[in-house]
């Protein structure tokens, strides 16, 4: 599929940009870049603009600025830099996986061209990183430390283990491995992704849950019940703090709704977003 590139002062975004009408930007989380949305894209692009970046989450074909900031700040700051620079507005902003902390943190802080947010499961409160997952940001701060995390990637057998939790139907054929190969193979998407698994901390999520707490921001959660690493009581927790939250359970999924249940997600998003 046709993939356009913009510059950003902290470095080049590539994105898929499809259809017209009011506008859904996608985010998506660690080790993983913006095809996780395609089913989903596919979807709705009938009646939306859709746009899915691949963002700076460690598994981009191009590295950032050598100085870029890939805190979760720094991220955020990212995905405003790139509404202002396609100057979008009232967007309806999707994320997932450690994508929805990124989400949290720029709605919290900057949220002028952002009309609405659809979280589906993702790191919020002391939920980041989740679980066993709490270990990658102090392994990545020693020396040598994301080199450790990222040389057992090397074996695709282990890319689709390590992956297997995160998804119940099988993605398509040479996904996984793509998403694992950059950090493998470029030095600079690596540094990249030290930058962002160190950055991993629940004082973000913490922050930008208390921030919004009581705003009424408009916040759809699409929650995928069961989920081991995303439960749903931490959606149900957010939702309880932003009045008017709704929230909706997508059964036969997990962390990946977007690849297990795209036709319910994006059925969902259109109910909530804005028609043309």
């Amino acid at each position: 599929m046709a993939m356009s590139e913009i510059r950003l002062p902290q470095g080049t975004i590539r994105y898929r940009d499809e259809g017209t009408g009011p506008t859904i930007v996608f985010v998506h989380g660690y080790l993983v870049d913006g095809r996780l949305w395609d089913g989903v894209v596919d979807a709705l692009s009938d009646r939306y603009r859709c746009i899915a970046p691949h963002w700076p989450m460690g598994a981009q074909q191009i590295a950032m600025n050598p100085d870029a900031d890939l805190s979760p700040p720094g991220v955020a700051s990212i995905i405003e830099s790139f509404l202002e620079a396609l100057d979008l507005n009232d967007v309806t902003l999707v994320g997932n996986d450690s994508g929805g902390a990124m989400c949290q943190v720029l709605v919290a802080r900057r949220p002028a061209r952002i009309g609405r947010l659809v979280l589906t499961n993702c790191d919020t409160h002391e939920n980041f990183p989740p679980g066993i997952f709490k270990a990658l940001p102090p392994l990545a701060k020693l020396p040598g430390g994301v080199t450790m995390l990222t040389l057992p990637f090397r074996v695709p057998a282990v890319v689709r283990t390590a992956f297997r939790p995160f998804a119940k139907t099988t993605p398509p054929a040479g996904l996984l491995e793509s998403w694992a190969r950059p950090g493998i193979t470029d030095k600079a998407v690596r540094r990249d992704l030290g930058k962002v698994t160190r950055g991993m901390d629940k004082r973000h999520t913490l922050a930008a849950a208390e921030s919004l707490s009581g705003s009424g921001f408009p916040l759809l959660l699409a929650w995928a019940p069961g989920d081991r690493f995303f439960p749903i009581r931490y959606a149900e927790r957010l939702g309880s703090q932003i009045g008017g939250a709704k929230l909706v359970e997508i059964p036969d999924s997990a962390t990946f709704v977007p690849l297990d249940q795209p036709v319910r997600l994006a059925a969902e998003i259109a109910d909530f977003a804005p028609s043309s």
